[in-house]
């Protein structure tokens, strides 16, 4: 039977509810999640994949934008390994888990479930979520060694297999994971709430399906696909046809301090882009690798931050062409250690593409974000309640400057939606008190459009003793103006034990720091980078900063060239200011 041409409205129905499905699926699995960074902090995502090849068909407004591409590729290789016998085939009640990063993953504290829908005994597509789990094994509590060598390192590798068969979890396999992870009597409720999840999803899509048709909302998925590819090749039509370069640096790989290069050269010919990473370093002894999965998926979710209007498909990705980066530390073959991939290098990889992007695009291109997750991982044994606890802290920092406006301040990571867990939550679960948690003021890059504050915060731990751990980026070099544009503030770690600082030699990167009750850790996030001149911002705008106690008089004077008496900009003493600025910067 022959079905008829989809009517705008109702392709346009189809769309929104294969949106709200995904959208339900992350309620649900934040909402039954027990690890503060899922139930709290969103640090997950889910969507749906198809069935032929695991093509994104539609995610989460909810998700992390970086598992995009991820989710999509490795359901891609879960469909190839069960064809090609490697992996057992599905049956109805069978969800699937992997989070070996070299088939199509990021580190191995991302998780993935991938779950069968069935129709007629076939299967119309797959559902797939990602959670990060508070801990995999490895080294070191929180699985963000910094300093290792080896994937066996960082922790538990799972290739794709049965967690859930037929319904029923299977007891062996979950045992398997148990014994090789911290806390492990609270990853029960994650899984759960990970493969309740996808039953809600399964469920709420079987209804969509039986209201229009399973071959009424397949063409309404193959009509999406083609308009969003469509939508992606018009916008990239407008830009001027050329090669733009852009780079961005990883401070270091945690074991060799010495800093890793992205270089990045996007040619755009008619409606298409290409991604050339030609000269980029190669793979890195410490854990900053990055699998090609994750690497894709930066690009994809940097194009997203450009044109956020083109609705989330892989028709999107269709138009954006990634030459694959062989020989360089982005696409990290086994057994490259890879747990700062998707927190850090995936933001230096948008970082590159925003570096060559505002170049074609400045009216719609940000200055540098932040561009860094602030992975603080801090394991070890309560005594007062008796148990052992992993606790895992992501946290915000400045957003660039762009045409229009200043950066957002405190803004989440460039790869995703998820927010720092409330600070009253963490001290209930764990032993700690926030000492500090405020705006790190100064820390946004100068510019004509100023870029947004980092986070500036202390924690101590308050009774039995603990192992910190961090993985973070932007410590050597801050987050890049545009445009003329100042840099955003470096990162900044800082462990008190016994009333001594302690900075990592490595700046934000180290691992197994012993910490007692008593002892603190210090974090400055990066602001953004400014966008254009900072001697052209309006001195009123400068006024009104110092005024908010973003800026100090002297930062205003040295950083604007904006000279405040009292509470009023000296007009003269500041045109003479910025004249003489002027002069001297030629």
């Amino acid at each position: 039977m022959t079905t008829p041409p989809l009517d705008p409205i109702t392709l346009s129905v189809i769309q929104a509810a294969l949106s709200q499905v995904c959208d339900e699926m992350d309620l649900t699995f934040s909402r039954a999640a027990f690890s503060p960074v899922i139930a709290e902090a969103n640090d997950r995502s889910d969507g749906i994949y198809a069935a032929e090849d695991g093509a994104l068909i539609a995610q989460g407004s909810g998700g992390l934008p970086v598992f995009v591409g991820v989710m999509q590729y490795s359901t891609g290789n879960l469909i190839e390994r069960i064809r090609g016998g490697i992996t057992a085939a599905p049956e109805p009640g069978d969800i699937y888990i992997v989070n070996d990063p070299y088939l199509g993953g990021t580190h191995l504290m991302d998780v993935r479930f991938a779950m069968p829908l069935w129709r007629d005994g076939e299967i119309f597509c797959w559902l797939s979520n990602t959670g990060h789990w508070p801990d995999i094994g490895g080294a070191v509590p929180g699985g963000f060694s910094a300093s290792a060598t080896a994937v066996e390192q960082e922790g538990l590798r799972l290739p794709p297999v049965k967690l859930f068969k037929k319904g029923r979890l299977d007891a062996e396999i979950y045992g398997i994971i148990c014994s090789n992870i911290r806390v492990a009597d609270q990853r029960i409720g994650d899984i759960r709430a990970q493969a309740a999840a996808l039953e809600v999803g399964a469920d709420r899509l079987a209804a969509v399906l039986d209201r229009y048709g399973d071959e009424t909302v397949r063409a309404a998925i193959a009509e999406l696909r083609t308009r969003a590819e469509t939508q992606m090749r018009s916008l990239i039509s407008t830009i001027p046809d050329g090669v733009y370069r852009g780079q961005a640096f990883v401070d270091s790989d945690g074991v060799v301090d010495e800093p890793l290069t992205i270089a990045l050269a996007i040619e755009k010919k008619g409606d298409g882009l290409t991604f050339d990473f030609e000269g980029t370093s190669p793979p890195c002894t410490g854990p900053m690798n990055s699998v090609l999965a994750t690497t894709l998926s930066s690009v994809y979710l940097a194009m997203r931050h450009i044109f956020p209007e083109v609705p989330l498909s892989a028709g999107a990705f269709a138009p954006l062409d990634v030459r694959r980066p062989v020989g360089t530390f982005l696409d990290a073959q086994y057994p490259r250690p890879v747990s700062g991939c998707a927190a850090e290098v995936s933001q230096r990889i948008a970082e590159a593409v925003f570096s060559a992007m505002v170049k074609a695009l400045p009216e719609k291109v940000t200055a540098a974000p932040a561009g860094s997750s602030g992975n603080f991982a801090l394991g070890g044994h309560d005594p007062a309640r008796g148990r052992d606890f992993v606790m895992y802290q992501i946290s915000g920092g400045g957003y660039g400057g762009n045409a229009g406006h200043d950066g957002l301040s405190n803004g989440c990571s460039t790869i995703g939606i998820s927010k720092s867990p409330p600070i009253e939550v963490m001290e209930q679960a764990f032993p700690i008190l926030y000492r500090h948690y405020a705006l790190r003021e100064g820390s946004g890059g100068a510019g004509r459009q100023r870029g947004g504050f980092g986070l500036s915060y202390e924690v101590e731990l308050m009774r039995g003793e603990a192992r910190a751990s961090f993985v973070m980026d932007h410590g050597r070099t801050g987050p890049q103006g545009a445009l003329g544009g100042a840099d955003g503030a470096v990162n900044t770690v800082t462990v008190w034990r016994d009333g001594q600082p302690h900075v990592p030699p490595h700046l934000s990167k180290e691992q197994d720091i012993p910490m007692k009750a008593g002892d603190r850790v210090a974090v400055g996030t990066p602001g953004g980078g400014g966008y254009g001149n900072p001697l052209e911002r309006p001195p009123e705008r400068v006024l009104q900063d110092v005024a908010m106690g973003y800026y100090t008089r002297e930062q205003a004077e040295r950083l604007f060239g904006v000279v405040i008496a009292g509470m009023e900009v000296d007009a003269d003493a500041t045109e003479a200011l910025r004249r003489a600025q002027s002069v001297s910067a030629r």
